[in-house]
């Protein structure tokens, strides 16, 4: 297989019931095949608690050297409505736009559907305004399946379109009854 010349890099950042407890994610399979099919590098990491979020942000922002190669930032988060939930600690959009404060350039923060992505425009854009983001994604619906299947071919075309406009036209034109089903959403 020829892997494109211009791969980028993914960091996923899951939640876990505890991290100390050593299992493997469901989404090792679909990062594993983002890696053997489009040449993404990606980096896995887990919290179990808004300290273990935090710490893990601070790490990705200030101490992790590739964090400039990271176009797509996956999160997978249980929430709904304007918050992410951890450990029973419900986490807003401002709060997760203030760590990101002028870091995001050029990147896409990514919901999984464990956490449902309907933002009104005026949190959208503050987000957007605040972290320098190239976009937010996710899914309205949080349908009984993981996201994965979607995500993977979702980070697959973004290895071919960098316009993010474009880059979902191809994603409606490939799996619109997937995205339909699900919810997907994109602010830009």
């Amino acid at each position: 297989m020829n892997l494109p010349n211009d791969s980028y890099s993914l960091f996923c950042l899951e939640s876990v019931i505890d991290s100390e407890i050593e299992s493997e994610s469901k989404l090792f399979p679909m990062l594993e095949q983002i890696t053997l099919n489009f040449g993404v590098t990606n980096v896995y990491k887990n919290c179990d608690s808004i300290e273990s979020f935090q710490e893990s942000l601070e790490t990705l922002l200030y101490t992790d050297r590739d964090f400039k190669h990271y176009e797509v930032i996956y999160f997978v988060f249980e929430g709904s409505n304007n918050n992410i939930e951890i450990d029973g600690y419900l986490y807003s959009f401002e709060e997760i736009a203030e760590l990101f404060q002028g870091k995001l350039n050029g990147k896409i923060l990514h919901f999984a559907n464990t956490k449902e992505l309907n933002l009104d425009q005026e949190t959208a854009q503050y987000f957007l305004a605040v972290t320098g983001a190239k976009a937010i994604s996710g899914y309205v619906n949080h349908t009984p399946i993981l996201s994965t299947i979607l995500d993977f071919h979702y980070f697959g075309l973004y290895q071919e379109y960098d316009d993010v406009i474009e880059l979902v036209e191809n994603l409606l034109e490939k799996h619109y009854a997937l995205c339909s089903t699900m919810g997907f959403r994109l602010y830009y």
